[in-house]
C-alpha cells in the first residue's frame, strides 16, 4: 500500500461515518466515467431542506447528467452546495449547511475523502498543492487545510469579521470579500498565514475577481430595506491590488439586484448581474448602455454567472423561483443562443472541467 492510499483510506473512513450523521439514505448506485470537456453545476437547493446537488454537463455534445453525485455515490449532497474548485485532478465540493467539502474524482464522481467539522464554509482557495483556505459565513476564521492529507492545519483571525468568500490572489497576498452585514475587502498574507489589511467598500460585496492588470472587482448589492447595515444603492468597484486603492466606482439604482463579477479568460473583459447581464471592457470608464443580455422574461432570476476560459461563452443560471429547478442558458460571446437545460433547485456556482493544463 502506498502512502497515498495509506492517507485516503482512514480520511473515507472518518468522513463516511461523518455523512451517516448527516441522514442520507442509501440509493442504487450508478457508474460514471467521463471523459472529455465539462461544467459542473453546484445547485444549492432550498436551506434546511438537505436537497443540493451536482449537475455535470458535457460542454461538447450538450449532454446534461442532474444529481450525478447522489447517483455515484448513493447519497445525498448535502444542504446548501455553495460552489466548487478544480484543483490537482479532485473537484472541492463546498456544502455549506453542512459543514463539510467532499473530494471527488472528475471522471466517476466518486469520494475521495472530505473535510468535516466547519461553521459554514463557502469557497476553497488553493495557495499551493501543500496549503489551501477555506472562508466562512459566521466564523470569524479562515480555515487552513493541507490538500495532501485533508487535514486542517490551522486557521487565520479574520479580526472579527465572519463573512468572508471569494477569493484571488496578487503575489503573496490573497483578497476576500466580507458579504453578509459587512463592507470589507480582506488582504491575507499567504506567507505569514495573517490579515494584514482591508479595504472599505459599500454594503455587502457579492463576488471578487481580478483582472489581467492587476485590478481587483467586486460588486455590492446594497443591503436591503430595514437591513441593520445599511441599504444603499450597489456599487461596482475598481481597486487597484498593489495600492490597494479604489480607482473607479459604477453606482447603480437603489434597489437593483447587483451580484457576480466574472471574467473571460484573458481576464480582459468583465461580465456582472444588475438585474440583466452586462458586459465591459476592464478599461472602460462607463457602464454600457445596453445590456449583453435581457432577463427573458419577469419570472427569470439570474441567479449565477460564468465564462469558459476557453472558448468565452457565457453561462447564466436562472433560479427562476427558488423552488423549481432551475435552468441553465449557454451563449456565444456574441450573445447569440446555443443551448439551454433543466438542473437542480437553485443553480448558483460553475466549475469548469478541462483535459489540458
Amino acid at each position: 500500500m502506498n502512502k497515498k492510499a495509506q492517507i485516503i483510506i482512514p480520511l473515507l473512513l472518518v468522513f463516511f461515518a461523518f455523512a451517516s450523521c448527516m441522514d442520507y439514505n442509501p440509493f442504487e448506485k450508478k457508474e460514471f466515467k467521463v471523459s472529455g470537456n465539462g461544467l459542473f453545476i453546484t445547485n444549492e437547493g432550498n436551506f434546511q431542506y438537505g436537497n443540493a446537488s451536482l449537475s455535470y454537463y458535457n460542454t461538447e455534445n450538450k449532454e446534461v447528467d442532474n444529481d450525478v453525485f447522489f447517483r455515484a455515490n448513493g447519497r445525498k449532497l448535502g444542504d446548501v452546495a455553495q460552489s466548487m474548485t478544480v484543483h490537482d485532478g479532485k473537484g472541492y465540493v463546498v456544502i455549506n449547511n453542512s459543514g463539510a467539502v467532499y473530494v471527488i474524482d472528475l471522471q466517476t464522481f466518486e469520494i475521495l475523502g472530505g473535510i468535516t467539522k466547519l461553521t459554514s464554509p463557502r469557497y476553497v482557495h488553493f495557495v499551493s498543492d501543500t496549503k489551501a483556505y477555506i472562508t466562512d459565513l459566521y466564523a470569524p476564521t479562515i480555515t487552513i487545510f493541507n490538500p495532501q492529507t485533508l487535514q486542517k492545519t490551522g486557521y487565520i483571525d479574520t479580526k472579527g469579521h465572519k463573512s468572508t468568500e471569494q477569493m484571488v490572489q496578487y503575489g503573496k497576498y490573497v483578497f476576500t470579500n466580507c458579504w453578509s452585514y459587512d463592507n470589507k475587502i480582506l488582504v491575507i498574507d499567504t506567507e505569514k498565514d495573517e490579515m494584514v489589511d482591508e479595504i472599505t467598500v459599500g454594503v455587502q460585496p457579492t463576488s471578487l475577481t481580478l483582472d489581467k492588470y492587476g485590478k481587483i472587482w467586486t460588486i455590492t448589492d446594497g443591503g436591503y430595506e430595514g437591513s441593520p447595515y445599511g441599504y444603499e444603492a450597489p456599487t461596482l468597484y475598481k481597486i487597484d491590488a498593489s495600492t490597494r486603492t479604489i480607482e473607479k466606482t459604477f453606482t447603480f439604482k437603489k434597489g437593483e439586484r447587483a451580484s457576480e463579477v466574472v471574467l473571460n479568460g484573458a481576464r480582459d473583459t468583465l461580465y456582472f448581474i444588475n438585474e440583466d447581464i452586462w458586459c465591459m471592457d476592464v478599461t472602460d470608464t462607463r457602464i454600457p448602455v445596453r445590456p449583453f443580455l435581457k432577463s427573458p422574461n419577469k419570472s427569470s432570476i439570474y441567479y449565477g454567472l460564468t465564462i469558459d476560459p476557453y472558448t468565452s461563452e457565457v453561462y447564466v443560471a436562472d433560479a427562476i423561483d427558488y423552488v423549481q429547478h432551475g435552468v441553465i442558458y449557454r451563449f456565444t460571446p456574441e450573445a447569440v443562443p446555443v443551448d439551454t437545460f433543466k438542473v437542480g433547485i437553485i443553480p448558483g456556482a460553475f466549475c469548469f472541467k478541462y483535459n489540458r493544463p
